[in-house]
């Protein structure tokens, strides 16, 4: 809800104009502050924008952002799927269910904003759910996905509402006795180094990260430590991750929806030791030949989307990173 424009809906990736008049500041700002609560209000006061989630019973459950622009005061919704689909049905190959069943280590959700990381994550949370009986914690800004305990005891923490910070709910977590955290963003110092302390003593950590690539989001990991800390700090996430999925949302050929690619890293010992070793620009190549193992570039990952009819040839040559790679995997087909 923008101010001086009608209501905008996104559908399928395509953003498209209602047929209501154009909205005025003092709608946005009466319609922003009726939905906030006294917390929420002071919050967007001081900062000029806001993450928070919103659920209207018996409709669905959102995630939004209200933000202050020159014009006024604007608003996001986006909306959560009340169902949470298995991992099988957002079309990982079966590696991506495997990451579910570690018991510690690091899985890396990444890629960019609206891309479905929030739903993978979900997926891979209520498959632990689901089979084994542990301890869940969750921290988010906002929640999104509601989680019933199943066979798991599952406590959500929300920053801002239940927790200072994500940092500061990862340290209280150790002392909390968790099997599973779940980090809803890695976007600090302190709090990779707090994930990555937890794998390390035992726990399994599925964090997310804006990054393009698997390859991306290692150096990401790494790159936010000081230089003097990086030899040290190379050494501990190859020893802890587990695995990572880079995804994006692509239209489907039909244009009524989209369908997730992935790009897939497992954590062999070749990758360990090119993250150790400072290589991770090998670490590419090794995906290519690892597809026994069930890794795969997006590339790939592409290339079988379209050779299955959901996408177009040219919606995969557009979405794919090196244009290069998918022209010659096409070909084969």
């Amino acid at each position: 809800m923008a101010v001086g424009s009608p209501p905008l809906i996104r559908l399928h990736g395509d953003l498209l104009r209602s047929k209501n008049p154009p909205l005025n500041p003092q709608e946005n700002l009466k319609m922003v502050m009726e939905i906030l609560n006294d917390r929420q209000k002071k919050t967007l006061k001081e900062h000029k924008d806001l993450d928070f989630s919103y659920e209207i019973p018996e409709v669905g459950r959102f995630r939004a952002n209200a933000y202050l622009q020159r014009k006024g005061l604007d608003m996001v919704f986006r909306a959560i799927p009340q169902h949470i689909p298995a991992i099988e049905e957002l079309g990982f190959p079966p590696s991506v269910t495997a990451f579910a069943r570690q018991k510690q280590g690091i899985v890396l959700v990444t890629g960019p904003g609206g891309c479905g990381k929030s739903t993978t994550q979900a997926a891979l949370i209520n498959y632990i759910n689901e089979t084994r009986d542990e301890h869940i914690i969750t921290v988010e800004d906002p929640i999104e996905f509601i989680h019933p305990d199943k066979k798991c005891l599952v406590n959500q923490r929300e920053v801002g509402n239940n927790t200072k910070s994500f940092s500061v709910a990862l340290r209280s977590a150790l002392r909390q006795d968790p099997d599973v955290i779940l980090v809803g963003e890695m976007r600090d110092l302190e709090t990779i180094s707090m994930a990555i302390t937890s794998a390390e003593t035992g726990h399994l950590v599925i964090g997310t990260l804006h990054t393009v690539n698997a390859t991306q989001s290692i150096d990401r990991i790494i790159d936010v430590f000081p230089g003097d800390q990086r030899a040290q700090i190379r050494i501990m996430v190859a020893e802890s991750v587990v695995g990572v999925i880079s995804q994006q949302l692509v239209k489907t050929t039909d244009g009524k929806g989209r369908v997730a690619a992935a790009e897939i890293l497992i954590a062999t010992t070749p990758v360990r030791s090119l993250v150790r070793e400072n290589k991770t620009y090998q670490l590419a190549s090794v995906m290519q030949t690892g597809r026994a193992q069930g890794m795969q570039l997006m590339e790939e990952s592409l290339v079988k989307l379209y050779q299955e009819g959901k996408i177009s040839y040219e919606t995969a040559l557009e979405k794919a990173e090196d244009k290069e790679v998918l022209q010659k995997a096409a070909k084969k087909l």
